[in-house]
């Protein structure tokens, strides 16, 4: 009978919790032919577009979305020519801080474990303000594999420390 009590308080409070859904429901997303497993606090949508990057014409793919008034997405594009990594992972700071209107950035740790070495990976923290004049802050992190190269990014008014950390963090370069 004990048993019993136990296992319908159980039902109940599972019931209970159920119902409230956190702000924050990580997930771990694999986006086709990155080669990469990203940690997504929210179901993201899929975009892709050609853009000029490092003077070349190529396909950018997006995963994004957002939870509790943050936005989260990463960008992926195959560069096909090792040589352009460098230039196009400079490009995609440069345009970050340029969408914010940033005119300077503070220079964060990041060592992604898997990441093809290269002096123009890095991960930023800048501030400057959305089409509709409100204030905004910004991370991104660059980098690449081969010539693949990724942006990750985070923005919102504020950013949470432990969110943001673990975003980050959750990044994960397949072999």
């Amino acid at each position: 009978m004990r048993f019993l009590r136990v296992a319908a308080a159980a039902a109940f409070a599972a019931a209970l919790t159920a119902g409230c859904s956190p702000a924050l429901d990580w997930r771990e997303i694999r986006p086709e032919g990155a080669g990469l497993v990203v940690l997504l606090p929210c179901k993201p949508s899929s975009y892709a577009r050609k853009v000029r990057l490092a003077g070349q014409v190529v396909q950018l793919s997006l995963q994004a979305c957002s939870a509790d008034g943050l936005t989260w997405a990463l960008a992926t594009a195959d560069m096909a020519d090792p040589a352009l990594t460098a230039a196009a992972l400079g490009e995609l700071k440069a345009s970050a801080m340029a969408n914010l209107g940033a005119t300077t950035s503070t220079a964060l740790p990041f060592d992604l474990a898997g990441a093809t070495p290269n002096a123009a990976s890095g991960r930023l923290e800048m501030a400057g303000r959305l089409p509709d004049g409100k204030p905004v802050r910004e991370q991104v992190a660059v980098f690449s594999k081969g010539t693949r190269v990724f942006q990750a990014t985070v923005v919102g008014a504020s950013l949470p420390a432990e969110a943001v950390e673990g975003f980050f963090v959750g990044l994960r370069v397949l072999p």
